[in-house]
């Protein structure tokens, strides 16, 4: 095992008290919806490839099914990959200045995207409760169709929960942290052949 899956499948917040622990019982809740949620697409798309091809006949709620699962490991997944650092990064700027004024822009940054997170929940709230109004179903499996999007300000919520956990990491550190536990700088993985 690298040290890289060492260290995500034993996360700890680097965050001090109350805040890491919430930290780390949201890691673990996202790791939770992210394993399931790959598992179960898994599951389902082989039942209906099984049905299909042994049966002659496909499972009518596979498509909904799989839509949902989608859904929901996109936006646990947002989280995620702002808690260990990986989101897409313009650096140019960023990795010409110094030490504390890459800090003071990561903590720019970390801030507005926790404000963008949020705005961005917030409406994504609106839009569920508007599909919640209409009452529209999932025709196949009959279930409200809002229960697909219930995920979206969900994820929005923890993403934006994360960047705030960055911020007050970077505000309490000497070192720049891209998230709650990852240090900033490059690894070196070019091997000379």
């Amino acid at each position: 095992m690298t040290d890289e899956e060492e260290a995500e499948k034993h996360y700890h917040s680097g965050l001090p008290g109350i805040l890491g622990t919430i930290d780390t019982l949201i890691s673990k809740l996202e790791a939770i919806i992210l394993a399931l949620g790959v598992l179960l697409m898994a599951t389902n798309t082989v039942a209906n490839v099984i049905g299909r091809f042994v049966l002659g006949e496909s499972l009518f709620f596979t498509g909904e099914v799989n839509r949902i699962l989608i859904i929901m490991i996109t936006f646990a997944g947002i989280g995620y990959a702002a808690r260990h650092g990986r989101h897409i990064r313009m650096s140019a700027i960023y990795d010409a200045l110094p030490v504390g004024g890459r800090r003071a822009l990561m903590i720019v940054i970390s801030l507005f995207t926790s404000l963008v997170m949020f705005f961005l929940m917030y409406y994504s709230v609106l839009y569920v409760l508007d599909l919640y109004d209409k009452g529209r179903i999932l025709p196949a499996l009959g279930a409200p169709i809002f229960i697909i999007y219930v995920w979206v300000p969900l994820g929005f919520l923890i993403t934006g929960i994360q960047y705030l956990f960055t911020a007050i990491k970077n505000l309490t550190s000497r070192d720049v942290y891209l998230s709650t536990s990852v240090v900033d700088g490059y690894k070196d993985t070019e091997t000379e052949v």
